[in-house]
């Protein structure tokens, strides 16, 4: 199993003082759901910031409900945090994912986001963030996946192969990944709460691997706007001596991987 010491001891190393030095870390050879055993361990009474991290998970999540193939030798773990009511947790999402790719920058490796919630490497997905929150719980589950030495399948990418491709280890080991994706988490928790919800649309945004493509909405030309707090794509359409916007909510259509190509399978 993971080092939770190791973990805890890299996170303070990260200059990361908020909750490190008392947080719970519960670490396990394999879950079904790193969120769902984090739940059952906050109705058990535990305090947060809290972690459930596991090498293996056997009925893991992704967004909308779809299975997140969770193999051996991959990055696990949820971690538990108190949210505000004021706190919309589309904007979470996107904070968690800034502040983790963000991380991972400052650690020479170039993540950029795939709205809403995709961690994307060279172009193809490194991982994926799935939040979740309950009514009248202040409490929320921000759980992250991410392809360490495991084979992902298309149109995945493991550090370990990019990482082969630099001829350059930037991680040395599994535990320093999770310490790296805690503080992301942190820190784009950190952000949001005291820069507000502009500032880090604009972060957001600029991550962004779609921002301003020129994509095809039902034979129709437009272009990738950026996102409102709300969580929709923007998208400018164009036709002839006109323009509007759309705005495209959370699940109604899928960004590809080899732009220009948009995907939609269903509109508002």
């Amino acid at each position: 199993m993971l080092n939770p010491d190791l973990i805890r001891q890299e996170i303070e190393a990260l200059s990361w003082s908020f909750g490190a030095p008392t947080m719970a870390i519960h670490s396990f050879e394999s879950l079904p759901s790193t969120n769902d055993q984090l739940w059952e361990l906050l109705s058990a009474g535990e305090q947060i910031p809290v972690m459930a991290i596991a090498q293996q998970q056997t009925a893991g999540r992704g967004q909308w409900g779809r299975q997140w193939q969770s193999s051996p030798g991959g990055l696990y773990l949820s971690l538990g945090l108190t949210i505000t009511p004021d706190q919309l947790s589309p904007l979470l999402t996107f904070a968690s994912a800034w502040g983790i790719a963000t991380t991972l920058q400052q650690a020479e490796i170039p993540v950029q986001l795939k709205w809403p919630n995709d961690l994307i490497l060279q172009g193809r997905k490194l991982g994926g963030i799935k939040l979740e929150t309950r009514s009248s719980c202040p409490h929320i589950v921000i759980g992250v996946g991410i392809n360490w030495q495991n084979q992902p399948p298309f149109p995945g990418i493991s550090l370990e192969t990019f990482f082969q491709r630099q001829g350059k280890r930037y991680i040395s080991h599994l535990e320093q990944l999770a310490a790296l994706t805690t503080s992301g988490i942190l820190t784009g928790y950190d952000f949001y709460a005291h820069q507000g919800c502009d500032r880090l649309l604009q972060a957001y945004e600029g991550l962004l691997i779609h921002l301003n493509q020129e994509v095809k909405i039902n034979g129709s030309l437009g272009t990738i706007l950026g996102v409102n707090q709300q969580g929709e794509l923007r998208i400018r359409l164009k036709s002839p001596g006109a323009s509007s916007e759309i705005r495209c909510p959370l699940g109604t259509i899928s960004l590809g991987y080899d732009l220009p190509n948009l995907n939609p399978s269903q509109l508002p």
